[in-house]
């Protein structure tokens, strides 16, 4: 039990550090994307061409600090978001496991792990989010007022608290809660997959090998696994849209049978007009 735990607390630590480290690489790139979706869209705003015009425009107007504009809050959300991640993926599949280790990936215990340590963290980095989007789109070339732009991070906070109300800090709350539950699954399935297989394969050729190739195993690992979720996160899209036209077609469909419904029984001859409206 007390190895569960120390093993636990490491796993904590090491989601801390993922987390930062994240923030520092991640973060530049975050906030071009951020600014080609939001300028992109502004009828008087300047359009940037591609990410690498919006990049060097904000490194010349701004900037690098431009580039980590609404970091402090992806510094503090990211951090402990992939913490406890880390920590609850940890402890729940120990729990599930019945303390006993498997030979290889178990997907019915990774699955409702990561789903559940997803679901958690949603309600940690949904406010996070919210102001890291909302003082990354202010800038030099910000169509937003700078008499009603936010002069910090907690500013932000508290600001769309008093003006919008404290649900407003959640606001696509339930969406966020979706991707990191499903998206921490999917993640966690692939991390631990490819991890195995390739550990595997190493003991295979050689069962001498040092950490540095551990580290680089988890590197690829993790990778693969964040390229799965960001191949999730853009099908997603297009798989609402397939949805959507599809419960279209089909409202339209009953109608029509309906339509024709009443005009075959006459139940409607007097009121067809009515009907068809």
């Amino acid at each position: 039990m007390e190895e569960s735990w120390g093993s636990g607390y490491k796993e904590y630590v090491a989601g801390l550090i993922a987390g930062v480290a994240t923030v520092i690489v991640g973060h530049p790139f975050d906030t071009v994307k951020v600014k080609l979706q939001k300028h992109n869209t502004e009828v008087h705003g300047i359009r940037y061409k591609n990410g690498l015009h919006c990049t060097a425009r904000i490194l010349r107007t701004e900037g690098v600090r431009g580039l980590y504009r609404g970091a402090t809050p992806s510094f503090l959300g990211m951090a402990f978001e992939s913490s406890l991640l880390f920590g609850i993926y940890s402890q729940t599949k120990q729990l599930l496991q019945g303390g006993v280790q498997s030979g290889g990936p178990q997907p019915n215990v990774i699955i409702p792990s990561a789903a559940f340590g997803g679901s958690i963290i949603s309600f940690v980095l949904c406010p996070s989010e919210l102001v890291k989007c909302r003082m990354q789109v202010q800038g030099t070339d910000s169509l937003v007022p700078k008499s009603v732009r936010y002069t910090s991070p907690l500013d932000c906070a508290l600001r769309t608290v008093k003006q919008e109300g404290v649900m407003a800090i959640f606001r696509g709350g339930s969406t966020t809660f979706l991707r990191e539950a499903i998206g921490n699954a999917v993640f966690f399935s692939v991390y631990e997959h490819v991890r195995y297989y390739m550990h595997l394969k190493l003991k295979a050729a050689s069962s001498d090998h040092s950490n540095l190739i551990d580290m680089g195993i988890g590197i690829v690992s993790g990778g693969l696994g964040g390229v799965a979720v960001s191949i999730l996160t853009a099908l997603h899209f297009y798989f609402f849209l397939l949805c959507f036209s599809f419960t279209l077609i089909l409202f339209y469909l009953l109608c029509f049978l309906v339509l024709v419904s009443c005009s075959t029984f006459g139940c409607c001859k007097n009121h067809y007009p009515d009907c068809s409206r």
